[in-house]
């Protein structure tokens, strides 16, 4: 019963679309009505105000650690095993891609990814961050970035499992995880093949976040 308490829970928090929030607090367009239609961090960020997109991303990604650390803090005293967090970690995911609250028309996940990231481990986001700067600054599609990092991310979970981190059930969330925000990419991959994808900086490029 706790388990699925906290489940829910994490998809609910999961569910605030800041990018929505922050439009509205901002009086802006709804993200979901112009641009690519995502509502991330990068389409608020087609409005001019860079602040609005600092709080989004800042929220997506912040809204992700917190779920995962709140099921983390609290396992031990509601019963939660690690699967369980794992689930916790998986369920805030799924709330931002399909939020109940908005109509289930969410992101593409990557700013409450990097949340979920650092709260299983530092180490395991700031080398997946890490991964998405270096192919944002070298290739500059934030979109193929993404799906690099996503595809990276499982192969760090695994090594730091290897090596002693204590992860858990989590590799396996980490896997989830990226393969969905792999899908959620599809039409960008597509793009990426086809040489239509917008770089980062060019008018109209794809949103990720």
């Amino acid at each position: 019963m706790a388990t699925a308490a906290f489940i829910i829970v994490a998809y609910l928090i999961g569910s605030v679309s800041f990018a929505v929030v922050v439009s509205r607090a901002f009086r802006l367009p709804d993200p979901r009505t112009f641009g690519s239609g995502n509502p991330g961090a990068t389409n608020v960020l087609r409005t001019g105000r860079k602040l609005a997109a600092l709080l989004t991303l800042v929220g997506d990604g912040g809204k992700g650690w917190l779920a995962v650390s709140l099921a983390g803090r609290y396992a031990a005293d509601y019963g939660l095993d690690a699967t369980g967090v794992a689930g916790c970690a998986v369920a805030v995911f799924l709330g931002h891609l399909f939020p109940v609250y908005f109509g289930f028309r969410g992101g593409k996940g990557v700013s409450t990814a990097a949340g979920v990231l650092l709260a299983i481990h530092p180490w395991l986001g700031l080398a997946t961050i890490a991964t998405w700067i270096i192919i944002a600054v070298f290739f500059r599609y934030s979109s193929l970035a993404a799906i690099v990092s996503a595809v990276f991310a499982p192969i760090y979970a695994f090594f730091m499992s290897l090596l002693g981190f204590e992860l858990g059930s989590m590799p396996a969330a980490v896997v989830l995880l990226a393969a969905l925000l792999i899908w959620r990419h599809k039409t960008n991959i597509l793009n990426l093949v086809a040489g239509k994808e917008r770089r980062i900086g060019e008018k109209g490029d794809s949103a990720s976040a």
